[in-house]
């Protein structure tokens, strides 16, 4: 169709040298065509013009001053993205490659991610190219409070709440939130994924490896398959990477792999989870550690060559990208019968074609990893009530919610003539629910 066309040229005009973003985009618009041809208003409401297009960029500087007493400066950036459904919701990113690009990707996929949860929240996205890996907890707590001192301003319980994501987890949104209660004297649930001493939810730390899991168990079992016996391998080893290791082991799957940013273990009897965890979570190391006291896993240098690994099932849930065309072809080679995207965009284009047309089961991220946001929005919930759930009530709506999200995608995929099309699936189920919430208010 022309008209998606010449809405992807304007985005790449006005958003030259951010490749992260034209993908996220293009990959969203190439499935509306059937939804513009069945719903003209949203043509002449110029829905796609205004979605592609954020409703707010910020980009801010960030001084801060290291154990050493010397003065840092880094970027800061918050994209308000859409918040036709509700509050802008979405991760803070603080890693190197963060770059206006990242940011939008991200803020945009979000878009359509939050409103496939069914729960009020429109989408956001944030971050630094602060690296938080090497630096002391002072250090952090420092940049966290100067990041903060910026990002107050246009964040709130009602606006804005973004929660954790890359290089941000409990440390980092814990310094975030006690900056925002000093400066703005108030306490409300303005971030997500806080302690639960102070307005955190239970299941929050496990819900996007747990949300994963729940999501790809409902793909598999509908095409005849199963977790039980099979061979998982999965990159990443922070908190999506560590609990769906766990959930994929309570259903009967076999972790075999798990990376960081330096290389992958492989151990056929499967990675022992405790000893990722003390490593990752207790000792802030690098995963070679966990090779070095057991007599069966082994590891190997460079992360990218995990997926050379024979498997059934592959969950990347490092980083974008992370899953190229080549990959993919070693993967489908090797035997691979489902893909769960656990990251934000993992494989790339040419990979999901592959996949597709290889009828490799898989379930996209603004779908399959949706899980973290949602329980964000119950915490959200949570501190609006002041109360909170116990562990079970929460992972009961979050599976409630990843099998919601299924039936949504398979039921829109098979109403627009592709069924069993996750990606085209997911995508038009987000995207109607806010284009509906776009016409009904008007041009703004």
């Amino acid at each position: 169709m022309s008209y998606i066309k010449e809405i992807m040229d304007v985005v790449q005009r006005r958003n030259p040298n951010e490749p992260e973003f034209h993908q996220a985009v293009d990959e969203v618009l190439v499935c509306l065509e059937p939804v513009l041809e069945k719903h003209p208003e949203y043509i002449k409401a110029g829905v796609l013009e205004r979605i592609v297009e954020p409703e707010r960029m910020i980009m801010f500087r960030v001084p801060w001053i290291d154990d050493k007493g010397k003065i840092n400066v880094n970027r800061g950036f918050r994209v308000q993205f859409n918040s036709a459904i509700g509050p802008y919701k979405g991760g803070l990113r603080f890693h190197p490659s963060v770059n206006p690009s990242i940011i939008k990707f991200l803020g945009f996929e979000q878009i359509l991610k939050n409103s496939l949860t069914g729960l009020p929240i429109g989408g956001g996205k944030g971050g630094s190219d602060f690296d938080p890996k090497g630096k002391s907890d002072m250090e952090v707590m420092r940049f966290c409070q100067s990041f903060m001192t910026e990002l107050s301003k246009y964040i709130g319980a009602d606006i804005d709440v973004p929660a954790g994501d890359i290089g941000v987890g409990g440390r980092e949104i814990g310094y975030l939130f006690g900056m925002y209660k000093r400066l703005k004297n108030s306490y409300e649930g303005v971030l997500t994924g806080k302690g639960l001493e102070f307005g955190g939810s239970l299941v929050r730390t496990e819900a996007t490896g747990y949300g994963l899991v729940y999501f790809m168990d409902e793909l598999i079992k509908a095409n005849g398959k199963s977790f039980k016996g099979s061979k998982v391998v999965i990159s990443g080893s922070g908190n999506v990477a560590i609990y769906a290791h766990q959930k994929v082991t309570e259903l009967g799957g076999t972790v075999i792999a798990m990376s960081d940013s330096n290389g992958f273990i492989f151990d056929s009897s499967g990675i022992d989870l405790n000893s990722v965890k003390v490593v990752k979570e207790k000792e802030r190391k690098r995963i070679k550690e966990c090779s070095i006291n057991s007599s069966t896993a082994r590891y190997y240098e460079g992360c990218s060559n995990i997926w050379d690994i024979k498997c059934d099932i592959a969950l990347p849930c490092a980083t974008q990208n992370e899953i190229d065309e080549d990959a993919a072809k070693k993967l489908i080679k090797n035997g691979c019968f489902a893909v769960g995207e656990g990251a934000n965009m993992p494989c790339t284009i040419e990979a999901v074609n592959l996949f597709q047309k290889n009828s490799v089961l898989f379930g996209p991220a603004k779908a399959a990893n949706a899980g973290g946001v949602a329980t964000s929005a119950l915490e959200m919930s949570q501190n609006s009530m002041r109360y909170s759930w116990s562990f079970e009530e929460v992972d009961l709506r979050l599976k409630n919610i990843m099998i919601n999200i299924f039936n949504k995608a398979s039921q829109a995929a098979k109403e627009y003539g592709v069924a069993g099309n996750m990606v085209v699936g997911a995508n038009i189920a987000g995207f109607i629910k806010v284009a509906e919430a776009m016409v009904a208010q008007g041009i703004v």
